[in-house]
């Protein structure tokens, strides 16, 4: 992030441009795309820390929240845009954002932004911004088929691999596996959460699982609180701000909260179910272990999951104890 700001500051960009016949707002130079509300909200944040000294502009652009405020920002004109595919999508229409002069797009959690969900409305805002352009993919995982994908939007791509091995959780993080059957997960959680040390993240399958089960922990006389996309946005951001400070001690999420949250003092991410996929269960871990701190990822094994565990086991590369 820092070269990008340094980069808007040699160019002298924040001052206004003109047409020949009236000043107008800069023109957006760089564009982050991000796949969840929370990770938009996170990025600006940093962004705002990052430049408060200096006139580079943002704005952080997602669904769920009135347009007006944003439609505002977008037509003032800001350095760095920050947005949600659907969103940035809505803006487009209405012709409140300018594209026309970006000059490097981000793709955070690429291979989320890459997956049948989003990769329609990000195919539609590439072709809103110019081909010359500095194109840049993250993610903790980089499947074959989003590699695919990336070769048809980047130019002489290099390929940077931070660690040792492709697409596997940090070393920092022990993994282990308590066998419980599924009528005792529930039994078995509230136990090891009231004598837990420190703030928990509880991932679940579905929604309404992960609703439910904070109800059930909040009820057995555990501060809970829910997140996943059927919250409103008002509900979400203090679910994840009451985490953060301290007001819950457990977050039950989906894998909403899998993607690039950063909250301090995570020590213990726990697996209510088996994940689906290699790449879920590399996501939701990497929410502890975090810049070299220890952290442990603890997976609810019920016996019909074992199978699921063994497949999970083979594709991430770790021995789960």
């Amino acid at each position: 992030m820092v070269p990008i700001l340094q980069r808007l500051l040699d160019r002298g960009d924040g001052s206004p441009y003109s047409t020949g016949t009236e000043t107008r707002p800069p023109r957006s130079r760089v564009l982050i795309l991000a796949p969840t509300r929370e990770l938009a909200v996170q990025i600006e944040d940093e962004i705002h820390g990052l430049a408060y000294h200096t006139p580079v502009t943002s704005a952080a652009v997602y669904g769920g929240v009135e347009m007006g405020g944003q439609e505002r920002a977008l037509r003032a004109g800001v350095d760095i845009i920050v947005a949600t595919p659907g969103r940035l999508i809505d803006h487009l229409r209405q012709q409140n954002a300018d594209l026309s002069a970006i000059e490097l797009l981000v793709l955070d959690e690429a291979d989320r932004m890459m997956d049948m969900g989003f990769w329609p409305d990000v195919r539609r805002i590439i072709s809103a911004v110019p081909a010359e352009r500095q194109t840049l993919l993250f993610s903790a995982t980089m499947p074959d088929d989003v590699v695919r994908l990336a070769l048809e939007i980047v130019k002489s791509p290099a390929y940077v691999q931070v660690g040792d091995h492709r697409g596997r959780p940090a070393r920092s993080i022990t993994h282990r596996v308590a066998s419980v059957a599924a009528h005792g997960k529930l039994p078995w959680l509230i136990d090891y959460l009231k004598k837990a040390d420190g703030p928990v993240l509880v991932f679940a399958r579905t929604k309404i699982g992960a609703e439910g089960l904070a109800r059930k922990l909040a009820s057995a006389g555990l501060r809970a609180a829910a997140l996943h996309a059927d919250r409103s946005q008002e509900q979400r951001r203090m679910a994840v701000e009451g985490f953060r400070g301290g007001r819950y001690r457990v977050l039950v999420a989906t894998d909403i909260a899998a993607r690039g949250l950063d909250i301090d003092g995570i020590r213990t991410v726990i697996n209510y179910e088996v994940p689906d996929s290699p790449e879920a269960y590399v996501h939701r871990v990497g929410r502890t272990g975090r810049a070299d701190e220890v952290g442990e990822a603890i997976t609810l094994v019920s016996p019909d999951e074992q199978r699921a565990l063994a497949l999970l086991e083979k594709s991430v590369g770790v021995r789960l104890e």
